[in-house]
């Protein structure tokens, strides 16, 4: 459904002002830490349980979070800069005013997470699970997402600009004020009758025209 710009409202970017920072000179993230005001720059926290941490005015910078465990852990007012892993378990995860920057991740789970003022820029994401998440100002820009999950999240005010968005699952989606126009590909490869909600361009419309006409039962010939 193609709606009225006028009536699209933007998402509202994060403002984050990290404070002078200490550097993390712990060992191993800890079940239930506390992580305020640290920066961790090119840690290799791999394998590591960070489950129910809270991270408050903090920056990672170049760590490897291979498998790393950090479900319904907190992140606040905080800017993760190139980081890499694959199997990150952010799982019921909060983010709330962050910026995640030039990341290679895949098969991040973000499954019922809720993700609120959140700016993910440049970087590439394999396979990003947001099953049941909460989306609300979140603008993905100048990324690559392949095969992302949005089945049965709620997007409120997401933005895509300049993305590349390959094989989307929106199967069972709600979408509300989400502007796919800047995007410079969009690929459905499910739920594409969720779109309802959205507004996209009309280069888009045609591009997506044969998915929209298999999902109607509409017969395209000659």
């Amino acid at each position: 459904m193609v709606r009225a710009k006028s009536v699209v409202k933007g998402a509202r970017r994060p403002e984050v002002r990290l404070p002078a920072l200490e550097a993390y000179e712990g060992g191993g993230l800890e079940p239930d830490g506390d992580y305020d005001g640290l920066e961790f720059r090119e840690r290799d926290l791999a394998g590591q349980d960070g489950g129910g941490a809270r991270f408050m005015d903090c920056a990672l910078t170049g760590c490897a979070l291979d498998e790393t465990r950090l479900h319904r852990a907190r992140l606040l007012d905080s800017v993760l800069t190139g980081i890499r892993g694959v199997g990150t378990d952010l799982a019921e995860a909060t983010l709330r005013d962050v910026e995640l920057v030039d990341a290679r991740l895949g098969g991040v789970q973000l499954h019922g997470a809720v993700l609120e003022r959140v700016l993910i820029r440049g970087g590439k994401i394999d396979y990003l699970n947001l099953r049941e998440a909460r989306l609300k100002d979140v603008v993905f820009e100048d990324c690559v997402l392949v095969e992302p999950d949005f089945g049965g999240a709620r997007l409120e005010r997401v933005e895509f600009v300049g993305c590349t968005l390959k094989g989307a699952d929106l199967s069972g989606a709600t979408l509300k004020d989400v502007d796919l126009r800047g995007a410079a590909s969009v690929e459905i490869a499910r739920g594409v009758e969720r779109l309802s909600g959205a507004v996209i361009s009309a280069a888009q419309l045609m591009d997506l025209a044969p998915v929209l006409a298999g999902e109607m039962g509409i017969r395209v010939e000659g």
